[in-house]
């Protein structure tokens, strides 16, 4: 890629507008920062949608990749996160309904029971208390969310884990805000209130998706995109 006279900049700290603008001059550190910024969100919708880190991850990736090589079907009609995330939706719906036995919405909103696959945990911090006490919350948590019916896990994922908006929700999934909020309603009854009461704070802890494992996928979606865009 050509150098850019922007590589002392703080680049993570531009709004995405002109990282976009940068991304289309083909500015490397540009593509780094948006992928930084989006991974999570990306990931936790992925996964909601197919219960499985693996697929989520190869998701996330050909979503970049999409969004990244067709930059000029962005026309600023939605904010880029939720075209982005509308393309890893898109992504992820796609590998479900090409599996064999598996429905999006197979119209049985009450079902609750699901195969529970475990989500990766996030590095530990220092003390061995906290530690196991972190990680038997979010397991709890984890398998909650992901007993919960099609219909209501990818709303509850957006708007609670993720912190979208109730509109910003609506539009990511093409609702009205109304159903939104009936659908999360029913997430928090099927959670159960006392748990969500005390455990709430705790969400912004679960599906985590940082680190090593983030510089990963950025790495991953810019070796790919050097050999069709970055030149």
């Amino acid at each position: 890629m050509a150098q850019q006279a922007w590589l002392s900049e703080d680049v993570d700290a531009l709004d995405d507008g002109e990282l976009v603008r940068r991304c289309r001059l083909r500015d490397e550190s540009a593509v780094r920062a948006l992928t930084r910024r989006y991974n999570r969100r990306l990931y936790r919708i992925a996964r909601s949608i197919l219960r499985n880190d693996g697929e989520a991850e190869d998701v996330v990736q050909d979503a970049y990749v999409r969004a990244f090589t067709e930059l000029d079907r962005f026309r600023g009609e939605a904010a880029f996160g939720t075209w982005l995330t509308r393309i890893a939706m898109n992504e992820a719906l796609g590998r479900l309904r090409r599996r064999p036995t598996v429905s999006w919405d197979d119209g049985d909103s009450d079902r609750l029971q699901a195969a529970i696959l475990p989500f990766r945990a996030a590095p530990p911090p220092a003390d061995p208390e906290r530690t196991m006490a972190q990680r038997e919350i979010r397991d709890l948590l984890e398998q909650s969310i992901e007993a919960l019916p099609d219909l209501f896990r990818t709303v509850f994922v957006a708007r609670i884990v993720e912190g979208l908006s109730i509109e910003e929700t609506a539009d990511l999934l093409g609702l009205r805000p109304e159903t939104v909020k009936t659908r999360l309603h029913r997430a928090r009854v099927l959670l159960r209130g006392a748990l969500d009461r005390q455990l709430g704070p705790a969400l912004q802890g679960t599906f985590p998706f940082d680190g090593a494992r983030c510089e990963r996928v950025t790495d991953a979606v810019i070796a790919r995109l050097r050999t069709t865009l970055l030149v």
